[in-house]
Protein backbone atom coordinates (compact mmCIF):
# COMPACT_ATOMS: atom_id res chain seq x y z
CA UNK A 1 0.00 0.00 0.00
CA UNK A 2 3.30 2.18 0.80
CA UNK A 3 6.05 1.02 -1.30
CA UNK A 4 8.14 3.93 -0.27
CA UNK A 5 8.26 1.93 3.37
CA UNK A 6 10.55 -0.80 1.61
CA UNK A 7 13.10 2.09 0.37
CA UNK A 8 13.07 4.72 3.16
CA UNK A 9 16.05 4.93 5.25
CA UNK A 10 15.07 3.71 8.85
CA UNK A 11 17.36 6.49 10.60
CA UNK A 12 16.32 9.86 8.55
CA UNK A 13 13.30 9.03 7.31
CA UNK A 14 11.10 6.93 10.22
CA UNK A 15 12.64 8.07 13.17
CA UNK A 16 12.16 11.67 12.59
CA UNK A 17 8.42 10.65 12.65
CA UNK A 18 8.55 8.26 15.81
CA UNK A 19 10.32 10.48 17.44
CA UNK A 20 7.48 13.42 16.16
CA UNK A 21 4.82 10.81 17.44
CA UNK A 22 6.32 10.43 21.11
CA UNK A 23 7.49 14.22 21.96
CA UNK A 24 5.27 16.48 20.02
CA UNK A 25 1.90 14.38 19.77
CA UNK A 26 2.43 12.84 22.93
CA UNK A 27 1.31 9.17 21.75
CA UNK A 28 2.62 7.07 24.72
CA UNK A 29 5.77 4.64 23.36
CA UNK A 30 3.35 1.31 24.10
CA UNK A 31 0.76 2.35 21.43
CA UNK A 32 3.18 3.52 18.94
CA UNK A 33 2.56 0.05 17.31
CA UNK A 34 -0.40 0.36 17.18
CA UNK A 35 -0.89 3.96 15.29
CA UNK A 36 1.22 2.77 12.98
CA UNK A 37 -0.74 -0.35 12.07
CA UNK A 38 -3.71 1.86 11.78
CA UNK A 39 -2.08 4.64 9.43
CA UNK A 40 0.86 2.91 7.70
CA UNK A 41 1.27 6.60 5.79
CA UNK A 42 2.29 8.03 9.21
CA UNK A 43 5.46 6.91 8.38
CA UNK A 44 6.10 8.33 4.84
CA UNK A 45 5.14 11.76 5.92
CA UNK A 46 6.84 14.81 6.40
CA UNK A 47 7.13 16.02 9.66
CA UNK A 48 7.74 19.98 8.82
CA UNK A 49 5.23 19.88 6.18
CA UNK A 50 2.04 17.35 7.20
CA UNK A 51 2.48 16.07 10.42
CA UNK A 52 3.37 19.06 12.93
CA UNK A 53 1.10 22.07 11.41
CA UNK A 54 -2.21 19.16 11.12
CA UNK A 55 -1.49 18.17 14.87
CA UNK A 56 -1.00 22.55 15.66
CA UNK A 57 -4.71 22.61 13.37
CA UNK A 58 -5.77 19.70 15.75
CA UNK A 59 -4.70 20.97 18.88
CA UNK A 60 -6.53 24.52 18.15
CA UNK A 61 -9.78 22.64 17.25
CA UNK A 62 -10.03 21.18 20.99
CA UNK A 63 -7.55 17.89 20.18
CA UNK A 64 -6.28 18.09 23.69
CA UNK A 65 -6.59 17.32 27.47
CA UNK A 66 -8.92 14.22 27.49
CA UNK A 67 -8.97 14.49 23.58
CA UNK A 68 -5.41 14.26 23.17
CA UNK A 69 -4.28 12.92 19.85
CA UNK A 70 -3.94 9.16 20.69
CA UNK A 71 -3.40 5.82 19.20
CA UNK A 72 -6.81 5.90 17.56
CA UNK A 73 -6.99 9.66 16.52
CA UNK A 74 -3.13 9.67 14.88
CA UNK A 75 -4.62 8.84 11.54
CA UNK A 76 -5.95 12.18 11.75
CA UNK A 77 -2.57 13.44 11.79
CA UNK A 78 -1.87 12.41 7.30
CA UNK A 79 -4.86 15.05 6.47
CA UNK A 80 -4.86 18.07 4.62
CA UNK A 81 -6.00 20.49 6.78
CA UNK A 82 -7.29 22.77 3.84
CA UNK A 83 -8.32 19.91 1.59
CA UNK A 84 -9.48 17.68 4.19
CA UNK A 85 -9.96 18.69 7.27
CA UNK A 86 -11.01 22.53 6.92
CA UNK A 87 -14.13 21.32 4.48
CA UNK A 88 -15.67 18.68 6.76
CA UNK A 89 -15.85 21.17 9.10
CA UNK A 90 -17.39 23.68 7.52
CA UNK A 91 -20.07 21.58 6.21
CA UNK A 92 -21.18 20.86 9.35
CA UNK A 93 -21.46 24.66 9.83
CA UNK A 94 -23.36 24.46 6.93
CA UNK A 95 -25.99 22.41 8.71
CA UNK A 96 -26.27 25.53 11.20
CA UNK A 97 -23.76 24.10 14.03
CA UNK A 98 -21.61 27.23 15.16
CA UNK A 99 -17.96 26.75 14.86
CA UNK A 100 -17.85 25.73 18.59
CA UNK A 101 -20.71 23.19 18.35
CA UNK A 102 -18.61 21.73 15.10
CA UNK A 103 -15.54 21.40 17.19
CA UNK A 104 -17.27 19.51 19.96
CA UNK A 105 -19.33 17.33 17.32
CA UNK A 106 -15.55 16.19 15.87
CA UNK A 107 -14.16 15.62 19.46
CA UNK A 108 -17.17 13.18 20.67
CA UNK A 109 -16.90 11.73 17.07
CA UNK A 110 -13.37 12.19 15.50
CA UNK A 111 -14.40 9.80 13.22
CA UNK A 112 -16.05 12.49 11.20
CA UNK A 113 -12.75 14.09 9.97
CA UNK A 114 -12.58 10.96 8.34
CA UNK A 115 -15.46 10.77 6.18
CA UNK A 116 -16.23 12.02 2.70
CA UNK A 117 -18.53 14.49 2.25
CA UNK A 118 -20.42 13.76 -0.92
CA UNK A 119 -20.36 9.55 0.28
CA UNK A 120 -21.09 10.03 3.32
CA UNK A 121 -22.27 13.60 5.20
CA UNK A 122 -24.54 14.61 2.66
CA UNK A 123 -26.60 11.24 1.65
CA UNK A 124 -27.49 10.52 5.00
CA UNK A 125 -27.96 14.44 5.97
CA UNK A 126 -30.38 14.09 3.01
CA UNK A 127 -32.18 10.97 4.47
CA UNK A 128 -32.24 11.98 7.91
CA UNK A 129 -34.47 15.29 6.77
CA UNK A 130 -35.73 14.07 3.30
CA UNK A 131 -37.14 10.11 4.74
CA UNK A 132 -37.01 10.35 7.96
CA UNK A 133 -38.46 14.03 8.71
CA UNK A 134 -35.99 14.80 11.34
CA UNK A 135 -34.34 17.79 12.39
CA UNK A 136 -30.16 18.10 11.86
CA UNK A 137 -30.26 19.04 15.66
CA UNK A 138 -30.46 15.51 16.59
CA UNK A 139 -27.54 14.81 14.60
CA UNK A 140 -25.92 16.93 17.50
CA UNK A 141 -26.98 14.82 20.40
CA UNK A 142 -25.68 11.52 18.30
CA UNK A 143 -22.75 12.45 15.46
CA UNK A 144 -22.22 8.65 15.46
CA UNK A 145 -25.28 8.58 12.99
CA UNK A 146 -22.61 9.56 10.11
CA UNK A 147 -20.34 6.23 11.36
CA UNK A 148 -23.21 4.08 10.60
CA UNK A 149 -24.16 2.65 6.80
CA UNK A 150 -27.10 4.02 5.24
CA UNK A 151 -28.12 1.25 3.21
CA UNK A 152 -27.10 -1.45 5.98
CA UNK A 153 -28.32 0.05 8.88
CA UNK A 154 -29.81 3.01 8.85
CA UNK A 155 -32.60 2.48 6.00
CA UNK A 156 -33.52 -0.84 7.02
CA UNK A 157 -33.85 0.40 11.05
CA UNK A 158 -35.77 2.85 10.28
CA UNK A 159 -38.45 1.67 7.85
CA UNK A 160 -38.92 -1.56 10.22
CA UNK A 161 -39.96 1.45 12.74
CA UNK A 162 -42.44 3.01 10.45
CA UNK A 163 -43.88 0.09 9.65
CA UNK A 164 -44.57 -0.74 13.23
CA UNK A 165 -45.73 2.68 13.71
CA UNK A 166 -42.75 3.10 16.52
CA UNK A 167 -40.46 5.27 14.92
CA UNK A 168 -41.70 8.11 16.18
CA UNK A 169 -40.70 6.96 19.81
CA UNK A 170 -37.15 5.78 18.82
CA UNK A 171 -34.14 8.37 18.83
CA UNK A 172 -31.18 7.69 16.43
CA UNK A 173 -29.16 6.21 19.51
CA UNK A 174 -31.59 3.90 20.57
CA UNK A 175 -32.45 3.05 16.40
CA UNK A 176 -28.66 2.34 15.25
CA UNK A 177 -26.08 1.97 18.56
CA UNK A 178 -27.57 -1.23 19.64
CA UNK A 179 -26.95 -5.09 18.51
CA UNK A 180 -29.80 -6.31 15.43
CA UNK A 181 -30.53 -8.79 18.16
CA UNK A 182 -31.25 -5.94 20.92
CA UNK A 183 -32.86 -4.19 18.24
CA UNK A 184 -35.39 -6.89 17.31
CA UNK A 185 -35.85 -7.44 21.21
CA UNK A 186 -36.62 -3.53 21.81
CA UNK A 187 -39.46 -3.79 18.70
CA UNK A 188 -41.03 -6.63 20.46
CA UNK A 189 -40.73 -5.26 23.89
CA UNK A 190 -42.33 -1.47 22.03
CA UNK A 191 -45.19 -3.62 20.61
CA UNK A 192 -46.38 -5.24 23.86
CA UNK A 193 -45.77 -2.27 25.71
CA UNK A 194 -48.36 -0.44 22.79
CA UNK A 195 -50.26 -2.80 23.07
CA UNK A 196 -50.84 -2.47 26.30
CA UNK A 197 -51.28 1.05 26.73
CA UNK A 198 -54.00 0.56 24.00
CA UNK A 199 -56.14 -1.89 25.92
CA UNK A 200 -55.59 -0.16 29.34
CA UNK A 201 -57.09 3.16 27.43
CA UNK A 202 -60.08 0.85 26.00
CA UNK A 203 -60.00 -0.45 29.65
CA UNK A 204 -60.65 3.23 31.32
CA UNK A 205 -63.55 4.10 29.17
Amino acid sequence: MHPRLLTCDPRSDILPVVDFLVFDAGVPRRDLRKAIVRCPRLLVSSVPDQLRPTLYFLRRLGFVGAHAIDCSTTLLLVSSVEETLLPKLEYLRGLGFTRREAAKLVLRSPGLLTFSIEKNFRPKVEYLIGEMGRDVAEVGRFPQYFSFSLEGKIKPRHRKLVEMGLFEKVSLKEMLRVSDGEFSDRLVEMRLRSVDEIYNQKCTH
